[in-house]
C-alpha cells in the first residue's frame, strides 16, 4: 500500500492514487516536482586537475581542470576523463597519450579553478599558479606535486561522444604525499582536505556518515543479538536454585492470622475435653494439605 506523501497531508492534499498499469504516481498538479530540459546533474563529483605533457620539444606542459572524470574499471584500473575537442589539452593527451589525474584540495582550489577557465595556448599555468612539477618513473608527463594523490594513466582508447570525447585510460601507477602517512604506512585519504564540485560551485567535504557496508553490518549485528538473546535460558525464578540445580526449596512459610487461629482453637477446645486439639504444641495439623506439619508464624 502506497504510503501519504507528508507533504502532501501538510498542504491538505491526498496523494493521489496509482492505477494498476501505473507504475509511478504523479501528482496532478505538479506541485513537487518542476520539469527541466534534458541534461546533466549528476552531482557531486570531483574537480580535478589533469596535467599534460607539452605538444613539442621546449613547449610549456599544461594543466586542464575536469570535472567529469571517474573509475571505470578496477581490474584493470581503468579511469576516464571527458574533454571538449577545442580545448588545448586535448591534443596535447591526444598526442602523447597520457596524462596525470591529480586531486584537489582546499588549499588547492583557487588553482584549480583558474585552471578551468584560463587556456593553455596564453598561459604557463604551472608557472602562474606557482604549483611545482613533479617527474615520476612512470612516465614523461608531470605530476603537481602539491596534489595529495596523483594518478598516471596510459590512454587506450578515444570514444567521440559529441560535445566531449571520453579518454579510456589505464593507470599504470600512483603517487602519494608521504605527509598523509601514519607511522603504519597507512594513507589518511580523508585527512588531505579533498572538495566536490557541485553545479558551479566547490565545496569542501564534509564530515563522514558512514563506511562501506555499514547498513548490512549494523543489521547482521542486531540479529545476531536477538538470536542469542533467544538461545539463553530463561532465569530461575529462586536466584539459588538457578546457581544449584540441585538445591532443595525451602518450605513456604504460612501466616496464619493471629485472631483466627485463636477463636478457632478456642472452639475446638470447647468441643474436645480431653485436650487433645487439632492445634498443639504449635504445629498445624493440615491433612488436607497432605499431612505435612507447617509451624505457624505469629
Amino acid at each position: 500500500m502506497k504510503k501519504e506523501d507528508p507533504r502532501l497531508r501538510a498542504a491538505g492534499k491526498k496523494t493521489p492514487k496509482a492505477s494498476k498499469n501505473e507504475k509511478f504516481v504523479k501528482p496532478a498538479d505538479d506541485d513537487l516536482k518542476q520539469y527541466w530540459k534534458t541534461g546533466n546533474m549528476l552531482y557531486p563529483v570531483p574537480a580535478v586537475m589533469v596535467s599534460c605533457k607539452g605538444k613539442e620539444e621546449g613547449d610549456a606542459d599544461n594543466i586542464v581542470t575536469v570535472a567529469w572524470a571517474g573509475t571505470i574499471c578496477s581490474d584493470p584500473a581503468m579511469v576516464s576523463i571527458s574533454v571538449r575537442p577545442d580545448r588545448y589539452s586535448h591534443d596535447l593527451i591526444e598526442k602523447s597519450g597520457e596524462f596525470v589525474i591529480n586531486l584537489v584540495t582546499k588549499s588547492l582550489t583557487n588553482a584549480c579553478d583558474w585552471c578551468g577557465v584560463r587556456s593553455g595556448r596564453d598561459f604557463d599555468k604551472f608557472a602562474e599558479t606557482g604549483l611545482h612539477k613533479y617527474k615520476s618513473e612512470y612516465m614523461d608527463t608531470p605530476a603537481i606535486a602539491e596534489s595529495p594523490v596523483n594518478i598516471y594513466c596510459k590512454v587506450v582508447k578515444i570514444e567521440r561522444l559529441g560535445s566531449h570525447d571520453m579518454f579510456l585510460a589505464e593507470v599504470v601507477g600512483v603517487t602519494v604525499s608521504k605527509e598523509y602517512l601514519d607511522e603504519h604506512d597507512k594513507f589518511h585519504l580523508a585527512s588531505t582536505g579533498l572538495i566536490a564540485y557541485v553545479h558551479g560551485e566547490y565545496f569542501a567535504l564534509g564530515a563522514r556518515v558512514g563506511i562501506f557496508g555499514y547498513s548490512v553490518k549494523n543489521r547482521s549485528k542486531k540479529l545476531e543479538q536477538k538470536k542469542a538473546a533467544a538461545k539463553k535460558p530463561t532465569a530461575a525464578k529462586n536466584p539459588t536454585a538457578a546457581k544449584n540445580p540441585t538445591a532443595k526449596k525451602k518450605p513456604k512459610k504460612v501466616v496464619v492470622n493471629k485472631n483466627a487461629t485463636r477463636k478457632a482453637a478456642g472452639k475446638k477446645s470447647n468441643r474436645n475435653n480431653s485436650g487433645a486439639s487439632s492445634f498443639a504444641g504449635g504445629n498445624w495439623d493440615s491433612r488436607k494439605r497432605g499431612g505435612t506439619k507447617r509451624k505457624a508464624e505469629y
